[in-house]
C-alpha cells in the first residue's frame, strides 16, 4: 500500500526523503539531484551488482541509471509506488539489458568461431543500441571540463558523495558541487539530446 502523499519539506530542510527531492529533481534542482544521489546510490548499485558480476560494468550501469532518473524524473508517478521501488527497477532493467548485450556478444563470437556468421536481427539489434548508449554516455562525459568529469565520474563510478569527491581531487566543497551540477546538467542535455530508441 502507498503511503500517503507528504507535504513537500522546506529546501533547507536537512533530511528530506526520496519522495520529497524527485519533484525537485524533475524541476531541475541540481541540489535535490545529488541528496537523492546520497540516498539512492547504494541500493542502485546493490541491485545492478546482484545481476552484473563484473565491478565496472555495474558502476557504469548504475551512472546510467542516475542519469535515467535525472532525465525522466518528471514521469515519476507516485501512485504506481515508492521512488525506492522505481529506481530500483530501473537499476535492474538497465542491469538485464547489459547482460543481454553481454550475451548476445558472447554468442556472437561462439557462432564466429564455430564458422556461423550470420546473427540474428534481434541480437544485432540489441548489440547496436547498447554499444550506441554506452557511446553515446562516454562522448558526453568527453564534452565536459576536467574537474565536472572527474567530479561526475568519482560520483557515479566509484560511489564518492561531494564531500568525498572533493577530498579526493583537494578541491573546494563549494567548488565540486558547483561543477558537478553543471557537469549533469551538460550530461543531460546532451544524453537528451538523441534518441537512441532503447527500452526506458
Amino acid at each position: 500500500m502507498n503511503e500517503a502523499p507528504r507535504p513537500p519539506r522546506p529546501v533547507g530542510d536537512p533530511s528530506p526523503t526520496a519522495g520529497d527531492l524527485v519533484p525537485r529533481v524533475a524541476r531541475g534542482d541540481e541540489e535535490a539531484f545529488g541528496a537523492l544521489y546520497d540516498l539512492l546510490a547504494p541500493q542502485v548499485f546493490g541491485v545492478v551488482r546482484r545481476v552484473l558480476r563484473n565491478p565496472s560494468h555495474a558502476e557504469e550501469v548504475s551512472q546510467e541509471v542516475f542519469v535515467e532518473i535525472w532525465r525522466t524524473a518528471s514521469r515519476f508517478d507516485p501512485s504506481r509506488g515508492s521512488v525506492r521501488t522505481w529506481a530500483a527497477t530501473l537499476a535492474h532493467r538497465r542491469a538485464v539489458d547489459r547482460v543481454r548485450s553481454e550475451q548476445a556478444s558472447t554468442d556472437r563470437e561462439r557462432r564466429a568461431a564455430a564458422g556461423d556468421n550470420s546473427p540474428s536481427y534481434d541480437q544485432v539489434v540489441e548489440e547496436v543500441t547498447a554499444s550506441l548508449e554506452q557511446e553515446q554516455v562516454r562522448r558526453c562525459l568527453g564534452s565536459l571540463t576536467d574537474l565536472q568529469r572527474q567530479a561526475v565520474t568519482l560520483a557515479y563510478y566509484v560511489g564518492y558523495n561531494y564531500r568525498e569527491v572533493a577530498e579526493h581531487l583537494g578541491a573546494n566543497l563549494a567548488t565540486v558541487k558547483t561543477r558537478m551540477r553543471d557537469g549533469l546538467v551538460r550530461l543531460r542535455d546532451c544524453i537528451g539530446g538523441v534518441e537512441l530508441g532503447a527500452p526506458r
